[in-house]
């Protein structure tokens, strides 16, 4: 039994005080500290062993007593245990701020602690214990910097100072310098080898956060060997186990951490591991009781948030959304930042999203994104929340990214392609169809709600073949599939004996029953007496419809029918079912079985808003509008206003009671017209996107007269329906035609009612070919306009304001063409020819107005019969006089024809004469080449033979000089001449063969007709140079006849050294330039 001795004064007795049992009362224990002047070690002692017994209230006593003033003047040469007494008050207020949950407490904690301190280390500032005293305190606050220089003050001093030591190592590890710690606590082992396990403790933590479990493993396993029950030695090897991911390791983590709890049932992070266990068993209440006691044993903060979180995550999963989101938040408050346990904000995010908060929701989330910016779960929980706030792009952006984070995401592409459906359907079929894929490679099932809405993508591009593939691939085997192959041909009839379900559908049926056939369900109870199953679940309902709204589109409307019936077989309460087949009656004009099946939809769902609008649109068509009225407003009613379709209908209703032609008062019409814009505008206001709200809009506008603003509406609606297979609106584009004929623009309204004729009718609708010869008599184009009514007679030929439209169209052609100033015989008689059918349809209009088939005025139809009548008369007038000036008219043009004729046959004559002379003159110009390209060879053999010939008169010239000579002499002056000429040509030729042998003898021929020229002018000569002479004329030029051809053959026969032979030539001109030429060469 540990005892203490307090020594009694100015005695040497001494009071033995027993530690186990002190008084209650700190005040007994105190008087006798006081009165016996005690050593300050003992009021350390016995405060100490009070606070081993739990006993606060009396350590905290004793040691406020022991610091008091009056302590401290009595012992102030007491330094030590002074000091002592400060420290332990300064630990104990530092440990109470430490676990001190509100601020406010905390705070004042600290500042007691403090003030201990510095009364501490006024006494002795270099005292260790004081330093490190205030180093735990400033840890303790989460000043960490200064914590580490009280620390450093303590080991500048001393090096090994064990507490410093453990001090500075906890700094460094809550900076996360995990590597230095580990050294400090090393230190510390070695300083001291028989320290605490806790000290292995807290080299375990640092080789768990550097990575290295195994060494961990060992060091708390260490711990566990020194000391068997240390708590956090267990909870920290199944956190070790847990890193493994694995059954056995999770198994072996959870039976260290019931160890842990078995040991001390208050750790908070063993209850929070055992309880985040617990959730994934589903053992909730476990969970809850075990987060409270944590919550209760634990004041640090992450600690306290993981236990908020897990309570939060139970509470969650149950479906208790808002006790959820109070301990997430409560979670939340617990972290300083979100980079320290950032799950809370995860599921706060969750919690507010599902409860509607999505500002909220989306700080959270967008915090997630701050530390986890990749996280492809909150990227597409951030996308919800921005379509949700109507912030599409944003949405879009998120979705995007979420997809190339994670391209194998398949509930990313689901998400990207919802969101894209409804504005780019191309990018929201490819998301759906890589999702589909994605799905099939893990091979994953693939939903139906994907398939069908790549189905409806597939349907509203026009794809038909590739929707119905989809669409069966959806629905998978049933009665559906032997109903959609099944066609009504005479092969499939006459098969129907060895199919039952043939013969179930091809069984003869009541005439009576024939016309509402649509409500026929007997088929179906056949098929079930003959054993064939006609299950339908009741998740393929709407891809079941969508498949038969494929058939309608594909005009197989029989088949259509058969499975809407399976459905209302199977499923009689869905609505859509009895509409559409409703819709399919309507299209066949059988508005009773119409207007039953609506009333069968009604029975099922009287407030239906479809159901009444469909109603309220048949009444109105039968003029019943009073009915139609309240029908309308009670769709309306019955969707408390949202529905935009019976808006729409009462707009529409508002706009034909104000252009009723029966009851057209201009006040009501004004007040029914801005009561049908004021609707119009409302549904615009909800959805801008209605064409059918924006169409009417423009309607009323344009008769108002403000055709701009309605034309540009009805473009815009006209480019918007373009773009849907299943929006067909013929409407706007007659509205834009009407605007364009208001307008004056009559190309640009023909233009567009043919466009909507070919596009929507097949060229087949009566009263869009009325519009159209409206346009075409405005614009006077009388004959088109006539074609388009007889047209619209063919098709409808009981029609007969078309006929009287008809003669009106022919008598204004018939008056347009007398009224001009200039008319051909053929216009005058196609006039008379117009105006007698003219005549001839009002006269059958007459006839019909007495027996009352139409409520044409019989007066009027008389007014036009003798104005046409008027103008046949007038017509033969200008008949006759139209015939004599086309008589006239006639001549004149005989006559210009016949001068025409004749100066075209002088015209070619001159032409042909043109061509003979050039064709003889290229004759002869051929001709002549080939003549100088023999005469050339000529000349050079006479240059061959007349060169020997000279070198033979060199060697006889000496014999022969003295008789030369004489005979020199005795020539005349005119030889001599000749021959000085001679030589000149001689030399001339010498030069002329050395030059080149592609001499030009046009010009040499040119300049001797030139000089024969000059010398005479023969007029024959001339014809034949010019290609003119007369062939029988050729024989007689033969012979040179000219004086100039004389001359020259004299020359040559002078010539008496060479005798040259003259060879005949067809040609004079011709003879003389080739004499001209020998001469030249001699």
């Amino acid at each position: 039994m540990a005892c203490v001795y307090i020594p009694v004064q100015n005695s040497e007795e001494e009071v033995r005080v027993a530690l186990d049992q002190l008084p209650r009362d700190a005040t007994d224990i105190l008087d006798i500290l006081k009165a016996e002047q005690a050593p300050l070690d003992l009021w350390l002692i016995i405060a100490r062993e009070y606070f081993k017994q739990g006993k606060i209230e009396q350590f905290r006593q004793i040691l406020e007593e022991g610091s008091s003033p009056e302590i401290d003047e009595y012992y102030a040469d007491v330094r030590y245990e002074r000091i002592a007494i400060l420290n332990a008050l300064g630990a104990y207020y530092s440990y109470l701020g430490k676990i001190e949950t509100k601020q406010r407490e905390k705070e004042e904690h600290f500042i007691l602690a403090t003030q201990y301190y510095n009364k501490a280390s006024r006494i002795d500032m270099h005292e260790p214990s004081t330093w490190i005293g205030k180093g735990q305190l400033l840890l303790a606050k989460g000043d960490v910097d200064q914590a580490f220089a009280a620390f450093k003050i303590v080991l500048d001093g001393d090096r090994d100072n064990i507490p410093a030591l453990l001090g500075q190592a906890c700094v460094e590890f809550n900076r996360g310098k995990y590597s230095s710690s580990l050294e400090m606590y090393k230190r510390v082992l070695q300083v001291y080898p028989g320290c605490p396990a806790a000290v292995r403790l807290g080299i375990g933590l640092c080789r768990y956060k550097l990575g290295q479990f195994e060494r961990a493993k060992q060091a708390f396993e260490r711990v566990l060997q020194l000391d068997p029950e240390n708590v956090e030695a267990l909870v920290a090897l199944g956190i070790v186990d847990l890193q493994s991911n694995e059954a056995s390791g999770i198994r072996w983590a959870m039976e260290k951490m019931r160890r842990a709890f078995d040991i001390y049932p208050y750790c908070a992070t063993a209850l929070n591991y055992l309880a985040n266990h617990f959730f994934f068993t589903g053992q909730h209440f476990l969970v809850e009781q075990l987060t409270e006691t944590a919550l209760a044993s634990s004041t640090h903060g992450s600690t306290r948030a993981h236990s908020y979180y897990n309570l939060a995550r139970s509470y969650h999963s149950k479906g208790d959304y808002e006790k959820a989101g109070l301990y997430y938040m409560a979670s939340v408050k617990e972290i300083n930042k979100p980079q320290e346990f950032i799950l809370p904000f995860y599921g706060l995010g969750q919690v507010q999203l599902k409860l509607g908060d999505f500002k909220s929701s989306l700080s959270n989330f967008e915090k997630v994104l701050e530390v986890y910016p990749e996280n492809c779960e909150t990227l597409k929980a951030v996308a919800h929340i921005y379509l949700q706030l109507n912030q599409a792009t944003k949405a879009h952006e998120a979705l995007k990214k979420a997809v190339r984070i994670d391209p194998r995401d398949s509930e990313a592409f689901l998400d990207l392609g919802e969101l894209l459906i409804s504005t780019d359907s191309g990018a929201s079929l490819d998301a759906f169809k890589t999702a589909r894929n994605l799905l099939k490679k893990a091979n994953a099932e693939v939903s139906i709600e994907l398939l069908n809405n790549i189905g409806v993508l597939h349907f509203e591009k026009g794809e038909f073949e590739l929707a119905l593939q989809t669409f069966k691939e959806a629905l998978g085997d049933g009665i559906w599939l032997n109903l959609i192959d099944i066609e009504p041909d005479s092969d499939s009839i006459g098969g129907s004996h060895h199919d039952p379900i043939r013969k179930a559908l091809y069984q003869p049926i009541n005439s009576s029953l024939a016309s509402r056939k649509y409500k026929d369900m007997q088929l179906f109870h056949n098929l079930e007496k003959d054993g064939i199953s006609v299950d339908l679940p009741w998740d393929r309902i709407t891809t079941l419809s969508n498949l038969a709204r494929l058939l309608e589109q594909l005009h197989k409307t029989e088949t259509a029918s058969l499975l809407y019936r399976l459905i209302l077989f199977k499923f009689p309460e869905y609505v859509d079912a009895y509409l559409r087949l409703a819709a399919i009656a309507k299209s066949r004009n059988n508005v009773p079985l119409c207007v039953e099946l609506i009333h069968d939809a009604l029975q099922v769902d009287d407030k239906n808003p479809d159901a009444l609008c469909m109603l309220g649109d048949l009444e109105l068509k039968n003029d019943d509008w009073v009915k139609a009225k309240d029908t309308f407003r009670a769709a309306k009613d019955a969707s408390n206003g949202k529905d935009s379709y019976a808006t729409l209908c009462l707009g529409n209703w508002n706009y034909f009671a104000a252009v009723r032609s029966e009851k057209r008062a201009p006040k009501l019409e004004a007040t029914h017209l801005e009561k049908a814009k004021e609707l119009y505008t409302k549904v615009l206001l909800e959805h801008p996107a209605n064409m059918y709200a924006a169409n009417g809009a423009g309607v009323v506008l344009a008769e108002k007269g403000q055709f701009d603003i309605a034309k540009e509406l009805f473009t815009q609606v006209q480019e918007a329906a373009s773009g849907s297979v299943f929006v067909q609106m013929p409407d706007v584009w007659i509205n834009l035609a009407h605007v364009h004929f208001a307008q004056g623009n009559f190309s640009l309204a023909i233009k567009m009612y043919q466009n909507c004729l070919r596009k929507f009718y097949y060229n087949t609708d009566n009263q869009i070919l009325l519009y159209l010869a409206r346009t075409h008599y405005e614009a006077e184009q009388w004959q088109d306009c006539k074609k388009t009514l007889l047209k619209a007679i063919h098709l409808a030929p009981s029609n007969y304001t078309l006929r009287f439209d008809t003669g009106v169209t022919l008598q204004k052609f018939s008056a347009s063409t007398l009224q001009k100033t200039k008319r051909t015989v053929e216009e005058v008689r196609a006039t008379v020819a117009e105006l007698k059918n003219a005549v001839r349809v009002f006269s059958q209009l007459s006839a019909a107005s007495n027996l009352q088939f139409h409520g044409f005025d019989e007066k009027k139809i008389e007014t036009h019969v003798g104005y046409c009548k008027h103008l046949l008369e007038a017509a033969k007038v200008h008949c006759d006089a139209a015939e004599l000036e086309d008589q006239q008219n006639r001549h004149r043009l005989e006559l210009a024809r016949q001068a025409a004729i004749r100066e075209e046959e002088s015209r070619l004559a001159e032409e042909q004469k043109k061509v003979k002379l050039e064709k003889r003159k290229q004759e002869d110009e051929l001709k002549k080449v080939m003549q100088q390209e023999q005469h050339l060879e000529r000349i050079k053999e006479h240059w061959k033979s007349s060169g020997s010939k000279r070198k033979d008169r060199g060697q006889s010239g000496d014999e022969d000089g003295a008789q030369g000579e004489r005979r020199r002499r005795k020539g005349s002056s005119k030889k001599r001449k000749r021959d000085k000429k001679t030589e000149a040509h001689l030399d001339d030729q010498d030069e002329y063969e050395d030059d080149n042998t592609n001499t030009n003898y046009y010009e040499t021929e040119n300049q001797f007709n030139n000089q024969v020229n000059d010398n005479d002018d023969d007029p024959q000569d001339l014809l034949a140079a010019a290609g003119l002479e007369d062939s029988d004329a050729d024989d007689d030029t033969a012979a040179p006849s000219s004086n100039t051809g004389r001359r020259i053959r004299g020359w040559s026969e002078s010539e008496e050294d060479e005798p040259e032979k003259t060879q005949p030539s067809s040609s004079p001109v011709r003879e003389n330039s080739v004499d001209m030429q020998l001469s030249d060469g001699e």
